[in-house]
């Protein structure tokens, strides 16, 4: 039965009908995250519910390999800089690192236990570093190389913290959402902030309802955090992305952020004014600004429930597209530049609207033609699907 693209109040966005591919390899449970090759356009590995990691190559039907590689549930996984055949998972309280040139056998290389409460995700840096979310709200750096702990951040996060990023352009900056509804911004060599945006304060919370009837009333939680590479575009941006709880996807300007107050002058994009649609938060637009972030809501044709992931696209010209999903069972791709642009109107942004049955867990792109959306659901298959 095919799946069926529905758009809720952006005629702007592709309607269409089409069948997902999808890839099964896991036994029971969720599917729980996914990330797709960059050096080997078509490969894709995942992890489940299931305690496994299975490893897809697109370009055949089967699954290349399963290995069983913890006995509870796999909260994420991640490849490690330059070396693709080795892979990172996070599972209760411990980090694991296998190489799957080794099979289905695959025993692991490396076990770290430094973070005391469940993790909920983990990424690593071109440097060597990785780093560990958990319930806590702690995030612990580990130096992969020395394999030891490197730095504890703590006291940003008063709830878990439920996603972590490092910003490839700053290589020593990593960036953290939670659910006490901040994001923060780290040094973590020195482990400070250097700066946060709490989402749950009246202020943001007033300014982001404005103008959005039917935008789901849930807390502004950060459930996950994207962070676009440095030369997307021409160079122009440098930009996270945030999933919101109460169905909101907000584009954060990091180095407008960044950049000491007094040299930030007028916000600016490619050159050219900002779009007068982009305002200080709280002028009732359907798509806000406060200095230099963009807001995507339900008024757009967004979310009707707790975004749940993001990511920028890697097909295509790299970063061009957002691809956010949510509790809402929907997948929604979204021209998110064009929201810094002073030729658009309100509602051009949202480019596709693809529902998906079930609600979504996490997603990726791959730098493939075809088969470049992946989405990970409630079910124990992972859904594979193309754009455009």
């Amino acid at each position: 039965m095919s799946e069926t693209e529905t758009v809720a109040a952006a005629p702007a966005a592709t309607s269409m009908e089409r069948k997902p591919r999808r890839l099964r390899g896991h036994k029971k449970g969720a599917v729980t995250c996914c990330v797709a090759s960059s050096a080997r356009p078509g490969v894709v590995a995942s992890s489940g519910e299931d305690g496994c990691l299975c490893w897809f190559d697109l370009r055949t039907k089967d699954v290349l390999l399963t290995i069983e590689a913890a006995n509870k549930p796999i909260s994420s996984l991640c490849f490690k800089s330059g070396n693709e055949d080795h892979v990172y998972v996070s599972a209760g309280n411990e980090i694991l690192s296998f190489d799957i040139r080794m099979g289905s056998q695959s025993k692991p290389l490396e076990t770290y236990t430094y973070n005391r409460d469940e993790i909920n995700q983990i990424a690593v840096s071109s440097k060597g570093f990785l780093a560990a979310a958990d319930d806590s709200g702690d995030v612990k750096i580990v130096n992969t190389t020395q394999k030891c702990l490197y730095k504890r951040l703590r006291e940003a996060h008063t709830s878990i913290c439920s996603s972590v990023q490092f910003i490839p352009w700053r290589p020593w900056t990593v960036i953290t959402g939670g659910l006490d509804s901040k994001l923060a911004v780290w040094d973590f060599s020195k482990g400070r902030t250097l700066f946060s945006i709490d989402y749950g304060s009246p202020e943001l919370q007033n300014s982001s309802s404005s103008g959005s009837t039917g935008q789901c009333f849930n807390p502004a939680f950060v459930h996950s955090v994207a962070v676009s590479e440095g030369g997307i575009l021409g160079g122009l941006y440098k930009v996270c992305a945030v999933a919101r709880g109460d169905g909101a996807v907000d584009v954060v300007d990091l180095e407008y952020e960044l950049a000491p107050a007094k040299s930030r002058g007028p916000s600016r994009a490619g050159g050219s004014t900002m779009s007068s649609k982009i305002t200080d938060l709280g002028d009732g637009s359907n798509n806000q600004c406060q200095g230099r972030r963009i807001h995507f809501d339900y008024s757009m044709g967004g979310h009707t429930a707790a975004v749940s992931c993001v990511a920028f696209s890697a097909f295509g010209e790299k970063g061009k597209f957002l691809v956010s999903g949510g509790n809402d069972s929907s997948l929604k791709v979204w021209d998110w530049s064009k929201g810094f642009s002073p030729e658009t109107n309100s509602n051009s942004e949202l480019v596709l609207d693809i529902d998906v049955k079930k609600k979504v867990n996490w997603l990726c792109t791959a730098p493939t033609d075809s088969d470049n959306l992946i989405v990970c659901d409630t079910s124990k298959v992972v859904k594979v699907y193309n754009f455009p």
